[in-house]
């Protein structure tokens, strides 16, 4: 279990600004259900004094990104747009009295959604698919000019590091060795060498097998952990039973027959990968069972 603070439990359950704003004049959309964490940001902007009067949210993600993106409009509102892009990742955590350091991506995607939203409203194009960088891991579609930023953003210096920043090799691992050669680069930038530890490091953290009871516990965790979503759009998960790897859930309420069902079901079963360090499957437990968890407008 990640060691989560009093802050974040409480902007987790208790999230503030979350729901749609129907009246933002600044709207910015990060990440991907597909890659398990998905924000939308949305501003009300005073045009003439560039004000932020007001900020909300909605997320697909786990408790830290719940909390992220709450505390993150907390942090927000009343600032200027110049002020506001000055938030960091690092202020975001801060402001949660920390996040496990495998969380911290929670907080790059808030600060990544903010500087996406008043780049919507400036009428002016924020690249957040970093088309000009090579893409580096594709388990989660992350480019080499995102890992370079929140490298240099943060004074990372592992491939550890990297993976709880931005998650980029923390899937298959095939992308180490890009990883590595990144890190060398913007490392000899400031004249410091970097030594390739961090899969032996990354092998030695590896968790016991998990028994059955532990499992289905992790599994109803991660279930936990998007039901507040989905409640927000009338809907609901439960689950039904574990057969080995396969995951049999039923989605009820507005989630049932919902259009949004392959995504929402990919976002879920990889939360579930990450969370129980293993591959799963998820599907609906009888046909026609849909699912969403933030269907956008």
């Amino acid at each position: 279990m990640w060691d989560y603070s009093d802050k974040v439990k409480e902007h987790f359950f208790s999230p503030r600004n979350s729901g749609a704003m129907e009246d933002a004049n600044a709207v910015g959309d990060v990440g991907s259900i597909n890659c398990g964490d998905a924000l939308r940001l949305m501003l009300k902007v005073d045009p003439d004094t560039e004000t932020i009067q007001d900020a909300r949210f909605q997320t697909f993600g786990c408790g830290s990104a719940i909390a992220s993106s709450s505390a993150l409009t907390e942090i927000i509102k009343g600032m200027k747009l110049d002020d506001a892009l000055k938030v960091s990742n690092q202020d975001i955590a801060d402001y949660l009295d920390g996040l496990p350091p495998e969380k911290m991506h929670c907080s790059v995607m808030g600060r990544e959604a903010l500087q996406a939203a008043i780049a919507n409203y400036r009428g002016e194009e924020w690249k957040d698919d970093h088309e000009e960088g090579a893409l580096i891991c594709k388990c989660f579609a992350i480019d080499a000019v995102l890992i370079e930023d929140t490298v240099r953003a943060n004074n990372l210096s592992t491939v550890e590091d990297v993976i709880h920043y931005t998650k980029a090799g923390g899937g298959c691992s095939s992308c180490h060795e890009g990883i590595e050669e990144i890190l060398t680069k913007v490392l000899a930038e400031k004249g410091e060498t970097f030594s390739p530890h961090t899969v032996e490091i990354k092998e030695e953290a590896k968790p016991a097998k998990l028994t059955n009871l532990q499992r289905i516990k992790r599994i109803e965790m991660v279930l936990e952990s998007v039901r507040p979503q989905l409640q927000r759009d009338h809907g609901d998960i439960e689950l039904v039973d574990v057969d080995g790897k396969t995951i049999y859930v039923n989605m009820t309420g507005a989630c049932a027959g919902c259009q949004m069902e392959a995504l929402t079901l990919q976002g879920i079963q990889q939360k579930l990968m990450e969370d129980l360090g293993e591959f799963v499957k998820i599907v609906p437990s009888r046909a026609g069972s849909l699912s969403r968890a933030v269907c956008h407008p």
